[in-house]
């Protein structure tokens, strides 16, 4: 175990019911030698009380008032105000297992800089776990558990936004909390990997995500479905997309659609394929919707995937595979 500080980034607002767990598991962690930068966003509740009841207990807790408004500068006044030689991120409604910063530690000490410190989620909640999420913790523990959490970088954010830890070096070669596009973690994500950082695997639980119907995630604009799509336009245009190479959209749902769109009004050429046969030679968008089997013409194509029902996306990797083309290189899950 290494003996660096770990500087804790949590902003907060009205989660005064789930505060105290969340503070007691981080004083209780097995690894001490950290600090918490916690930024209340305008709360109304008793959430600033009961932090100022800690932080008066306990010297490395500092609580700070948002210099702006909203999770992004909440952030980066909790960041500022920093000194620790890795970083990490907790939420003010969930709770660290107890080892959680030991082990996150231990990680990128044998790893060195260059690396993203990952660890296992699970959901919990008092009213059950939706379909959704469930799906979503089996897909990211995968990816973590082999370190993969880049390779299907586009199809949601693949580092969970509360259980990662990084170098302060790497972290400030990536931009940090400088950003302000929302949504922040999904941002982030893809700036790590631009950054060139590589995950740790790891096959440990080291965060536990509680659920709620108030949760920021279920409520808030910014994680809109439309939303990720123009995010991950933007980086796909910036960190993939080849000019020289002809460009796929496969799939005619609404996702295929706001990104053909998007791609459109960008004045970025592309072909429009899908297997359905009620849409193959509709024009859409002043596109013709042509059969997927038009790849096998074409050279070195860029297939950008919207298709989101799982069976069928087994068989398009199948397909890919088949013809040796390769994630991430030559096709692109975006949903």
């Amino acid at each position: 175990m290494g003996h660096q500080l770990i500087s804790i980034i949590t902003p907060f607002k009205n989660t005064a019911e789930y505060l105290s767990d969340c503070l007691n598991s981080i004083v209780n962690q097995t690894y001490q030698n950290w600090e918490l930068l916690i930024v209340d966003d305008g709360s109304t509740d008793n959430s600033f009380g009961i932090v100022q009841s800690y932080a008066d207990r306990d010297h490395r807790i500092h609580l700070l008032k948002n210099l702006g408004q909203g999770i992004i500068p909440a952030l980066q006044t909790a960041y500022a105000a920093s000194s620790g030689d890795f970083i990490t991120r907790m939420d003010s409604d969930d709770i660290m297992p107890l080892q959680k910063l030991e082990k996150l530690n231990d990680m990128l000490n044998d790893r060195g800089p260059g690396h993203v410190a990952v660890g296992q989620v699970t959901y919990f909640s008092e009213i059950g776990i939706s379909d959704g999420y469930a799906k979503y913790e089996a897909w990211l523990n995968g990816l973590t558990s082999k370190g993969d959490n880049f390779t299907e970088l586009y199809k949601e954010c693949s580092i969970p936004s509360p259980c990662w830890m990084v170098f302060r070096e790497d972290f400030e070669k990536c931009g940090g909390f400088d950003y302000n596009q929302y949504p922040e973690d999904y941002d982030l994500t893809f700036r790590f990997y631009q950054g060139g950082l590589s995950c740790i695997p790891c096959s440990e639980v080291l965060h536990l995500w509680r659920d709620y119907p108030t949760r920021t995630s279920r409520t808030h604009v910014h994680y809109a479905q439309n939303y990720f799509l123009d995010l991950k336009f933007d980086y796909f245009k910036k960190l993939h997309f080849n000019s020289t190479r002809p460009l796929v959209i496969w799939g005619a749902g609404n996702k295929g659609k706001h990104l053909a769109k998007l791609f459109i009004d960008n004045a970025i050429p592309f072909t429009w394929m899908c297997d359905n046969p009620n849409k193959i030679n509709k024009d859409i968008y002043g596109k013709n919707m042509i059969h997927f089997n038009a790849i096998d013409q074409m050279s070195r194509p860029q297939i950008i995937v919207t298709v989101a029902n799982q069976d069928a996306q087994h068989d398009i990797r199948q397909f890919m595979t088949t013809r040796s083309l390769k994630q991430q290189a030559d096709y692109f899950f975006f949903c």
